[in-house]
């Protein structure tokens, strides 16, 4: 009751309420983007590409499409979804650690935040070409293949059909890029996750509907059924639990005089996730696991492609160990705790019991170690987990797919941060918060 009530104060507001609907309106064109075929595709074809790959668990191909929402599948003018951009943004985002003048640049401000982004989008135009020919190039091999078997071809191999893909996927993944500067703009929450979250959610239906059917007709017993969506809910708890939670280190701020009064120095946390790294680590990781797939294509190295079998040992130890180096990786670039350090001494804040400088940075070092191992162990069970249950009730992958991985932790992120940014709306308008007014979406110590 209490929620209901929530939701019949959102659109008592009216700038929240136009955001929401702004988000709602721009999703709806996304999704009809995601159905609109490519120049020069057959339609009749595209079913059967799309159940081929599916059911072949491909890692690059189930990548691809956790970020388009099934667009690849269909292929679709929105083929390439987000992903140039989140490209473009995570190259520019290394950069700017990396070059003086980029970071400079980034600590102007405002100001400066517009022209990295501006940056973002000059880089998002190549990545996109690039993208869009290979995933042309690759289509029109498949379409070859399907002509040596004698089977309805999904579209001609020529060179200007190439071309026209390849533009018409790089005009889609422009406008989608757009999209998510608008929801960011006139929506609610960051528009590139809302569009990520709002195409994995669109797919749940469809794998839900093919795994009643396959209960109804005998090949899926009832009882993995409900072992499915128990772990299902039991994987959101933990991943929010495990997102929200924080470990929290008491400050103490130095005495002042203000005026002829000596003020006593106040206290307060500095808050360090446990899961600073956030998806990226998933992501990056599945990423490097298609590097395999693709050396085993080469003639003499087969064998590549059956060690790195999904499901099998060596598949299993590197994508456990890629997740933890980047969850290092990712944590330590944007959270340097001599950098930390330095800002608390500059503004007279202290750790109670560890000297200023570097004590404190090697106190803040250790800490960070620990709970990065903790929020990387984590993340290592939840990616892992569609293929320990695939294995344990033979099932197919992609019935699975949705119970962890990359999906699932964008969906429960993205929906958290929405989550939040409303209950920041509700409490500036002295209503209660999302959950009720004694109940807070904040972090765990």
């Amino acid at each position: 009751m209490q929620i209901l009530q929530s939701f019949q104060n959102i659109f008592k507001i009216p700038e929240l309420r136009n955001r929401i609907l702004w988000t709602f309106g721009l999703l709806v064109v996304f999704r009809l983007g995601s159905h609109i075929p490519l120049p020069g595709v057959d339609p009749q074809a595209i079913q059967n590409f799309a159940r081929e790959m599916e059911k072949s668990g491909g890692d690059l191909f189930g990548l691809i499409q956790v970020f388009t929402g099934g667009a690849i599948g269909n292929l679709a003018l929105f083929s390439l979804g987000i992903m140039p951009y989140i490209t473009a943004s995570i190259i520019m985002q290394l950069m700017t650690k990396v070059s003086p003048t980029l970071e400079a640049i980034a600590k102007e401000g405002p100001s400066g935040q517009r022209k990295i982004q501006q940056y973002t989008r000059y880089a998002a135009v190549p990545v996109c070409l690039v993208q869009g020919f290979f995933a042309a190039r690759q289509l029109a091999a498949w379409s070859a293949q399907q002509a040596a078997e004698s089977r309805p071809l999904l579209m001609s191999d020529s060179g200007w059909n190439v071309v026209f893909m390849m533009l018409g996927m790089t005009g889609g993944a422009l406008f989608i890029m757009w999209l998510g500067e608008q929801i960011t703009e006139r929506g609610i929450g960051n528009g590139a996750s809302v569009l990520i979250m709002a195409g994995i959610v669109a797919r749940m239906p469809a794998i839900l509907i093919d795994m009643f059917g396959k209960a109804r007709d005998g090949n899926l017993r009832g009882d993995f059924i409900v072992i499915i969506l128990v772990v299902y809910l039991a994987s959101i708890v933990g991943i929010v639990f495990v997102t929200q939670a924080q470990r929290r280190i008491p400050l103490q701020h130095a005495k002042h005089i203000r005026g002829r009064r000596m003020m006593t120095g106040g206290r307060n946390y500095l808050p360090l996730k446990v899961n600073t790294a956030g998806v990226m680590p998933v992501i990056f990781a599945s990423s490097l696991l298609v590097v395999p797939q693709l050396i085993g294509a080469i003639p003499g190295l087969n064998f590549m492609t059956d060690i790195f079998q999904r499901g099998w040992f060596f598949y299993s130890v590197f994508y456990v160990t890629m997740i933890i180096f980047f969850s290092y990786f990712w944590t330590y670039l944007f959270m340097r705790p001599d950098e930390i350090a330095l800002q608390l001494k500059e503004s007279g804040s202290f750790v109670p019991g560890i000297r200023p400088g570097e004590n404190t940075a090697g106190y803040l070092n250790t800490i960070l170690s620990r709970i990065t191992l903790c929020g990387a162990v984590f993340l290592c069970l939840i990616a892992l987990l569609p293929d320990l249950i695939s294995v344990g009730l033979q099932l197919d992958r992609y019935l699975v797919a949705f119970l962890g991985g990359t999906g699932i932790l964008i969906v429960v992120g993205v929906g958290l941060d929405v989550i939040q940014k409303i209950e920041s709306y509700l409490l500036m308008h002295h209503y209660g918060g999302f959950l009720g007014p004694n109940a807070r979406i904040q972090g765990r110590r």
